[in-house]
């Protein structure tokens, strides 16, 4: 197994730690200790002796002999302790409270790498297992319970710290971010939060939005972090925080448009899920379904749906390139009547149900054969307002029928279904106008692995941007007329005035019912 996998090893260039203390001495000042939790070769170790010198004591802790036997040999001469020490089992409170020492300085670059990329490497060095971020049902089984093993050591780290201590280390933005949200939502801030962005790619050769978070251990009710742009605090270029219970990315913007954000009547869902792109997705070539494993099939049509990637959202492209193969309506469905109905789509999952069935995802668990995920009578909708999950634009895209037949969206992507052309292009409109794109600006992280998600479209109120853009009356015609029973009608036009009543409190202005109102 590779030592740097296993340690999420990203050893700090020596000028990059130099830069780092520099910034945190004229921030924070001179400490009494510098504490690095893992060493490595001691970086950061180095660059604190060489700005402080024998002002203040140094302690380093570091899981790997190899490291704390190389490190201690270099460092003999210049005072700094080294322990050999795993970090998930060290009392950190205990260390970093000192009485004689009151303003401690945690300084370092813990590991970046995931609790389930541990999992797959068969590491050992990860915390002991817990929900600790306590997600339920389906959001503890899928991508939301995996974390960053920096994202807990921070955690840890900052509930031991004492209020006139520090902390100041290098991670993935989105790491850091993370653990801000963590306090925000449950405790509060902390007094001078701070972002400095670092070339990850330059300094560890990797791909991915990297900061240096700097936050002291007193508390404030103020729950906003400063974002620079480098390593200066003359580069700063916006502030976020935590504002009206959600996590929002520009303070500034989202307060110009806050009446935004609010729900809407409509439904934000996600694409079909089924885990194997190779045996369940297929190109028509020369007139036959190729799979991706490169065989040619002959399937029935009933179960073949145009499909839209993520990749054709994201470049605007409506038209599908790829079919996929839909076994059930709704989930749960009982996927047996295929072999009846059709024979020839049964055989082919069958000569691939060894794919199929070692699906490790455990929403398939207990499950019809061959099931999947993100379906229901929606996915079915003739007209479709779609939006990639992956890409930082907010490209939305109108989807309509191929061939006679409803396109499907994959799990990575997010859609309203529609029941007409008309309701579709009239959504298109109001989510692509200038108020809808700022407000969506301001509550998305651009440098996270999936910016755009259902929990941020369902933040967006499109009643209130129509009202903001002179379109409500459209609106409000456009969702009643979709509806045959009267009940139905009421139920959303019951929707759409809570949505406005909501809207004009928060502007004091009375409630006006559009003409069309009270026509029905």
């Amino acid at each position: 197994m590779s030592k740097q996998k296993e340690f999420g090893d990203f050893q700090t260039p020596n000028h990059l730690a130099a830069q780092v203390a520099a910034l945190v001495a004229e921030l924070f000042g001179s400490p009494d200790i510098v504490v690095e939790p893992t060493v490595g070769l001691g970086a950061f170790l180095r660059a604190s002796h060489g700005k402080w010198g024998n002002a203040c004591s140094y302690e380093g802790y570091e899981i790997n002999p190899d490291y704390v036997r190389s490190t201690s040999r270099r460092f003999s001469s210049l005072g700094i302790r080294l322990w050999q020490q795993d970090f998930f089992s060290a009392d950190w409170h205990q260390i970093l409270r000192k009485k004689n020492l009151p303003r401690v300085l945690v300084l370092g670059n813990p590991p970046w790498v995931t609790n389930s990329e541990q999992g797959i490497l068969g590491s050992t060095n990860l915390p002991k297992k817990a929900n600790f971020q306590r997600l339920r049902g389906f959001d503890a089984k899928t991508g939301k319970s995996n974390f960053d093993i920096a994202e807990w050591m921070l955690i840890r780290l900052i509930e031991a710290l004492p209020e006139s201590g520090a902390i100041a280390m290098l991670c993935k933005t989105m790491t850091a971010r993370k653990v801000l949200r963590h306090f925000w939502k449950t405790e509060g801030g902390f007094e001078a939060s701070k972002l400095f962005r670092i070339d990850a790619k330059t300094n560890f050769g990797v791909a991915v939005d990297a900061c240096l978070f700097v936050a002291t251990g007193k508390r404030t009710e103020d729950r906003i972090a400063t974002i620079y742009s480098r390593l200066n605090l003359d580069s700063k270029v916006a502030e976020f925080g935590w504002v009206d219970g959600n996590l929002v990315s520009d303070i500034g913007t989202y307060t110009k448009f806050r009446e935004l954000d609010g729900g809407s009547p409509y439904a934000w869902r996600s694409g079909i899920k089924h885990d194997a792109s190779n045996v369940m997705e297929f190109t028509r070539r020369n007139g036959h379904l190729v799979n991706g494993l490169g065989e040619a099939v002959e399937l029935e049509e009933e179960y073949l749906y145009p499909l839209l990637k993520s990749s054709d959202l994201g470049n605007r492209r409506a038209i599908p390139r790829k079919v996929v193969l839909v076994t059930q309506r709704h989930t749960g469905d009982d996927t047996s009547s295929i072999r009846d109905m059709a024979p020839k789509t049964w055989r082919y999952l069958d000569e691939h149900s060894e794919k199929l069935d070692s699906r490790k995802s455990s929403i398939y668990q207990n499950r019809p054969r061959f099931s999947i995920f993100g379906i229901g009578e929606y996915s079915f909708a003739p007209w479709k307002v779609a939006i990639s999950g992956l890409y930082k634009s907010f490209t939305f895209v109108v989807v309509p029928p191929a061939n006679g037949r409803p396109v499907m969206v994959d799990d990575t992507c997010y859609s309203i279904p529609c029941k007409s052309e008309k309701e579709a292009r009239l959504l298109y409109d109001l989510l692509n106008s200038k108020p809808a794109q700022c407000f969506l600006g301001s509550i998305v992280f651009e440098d996270s692995k999936r910016p755009i998600t259902v929990d941020v479209l369902r933040r967006f109120s499109l009643v209130n941007v129509a009202k903001l853009v002179g379109r409500l009356d459209e609106l409000t015609e456009c969702m009643l007329s979709e509806y045959d029973s009267l009940d139905g009608r009421r139920q959303q036009l019951s929707l759409v005035i809570e949505e406005a009543r909501k809207y004009q409190t928060r502007r004091r202005r009375p409630v006006v019912a559009p003409e069309i109102w009270k026509d029905r």
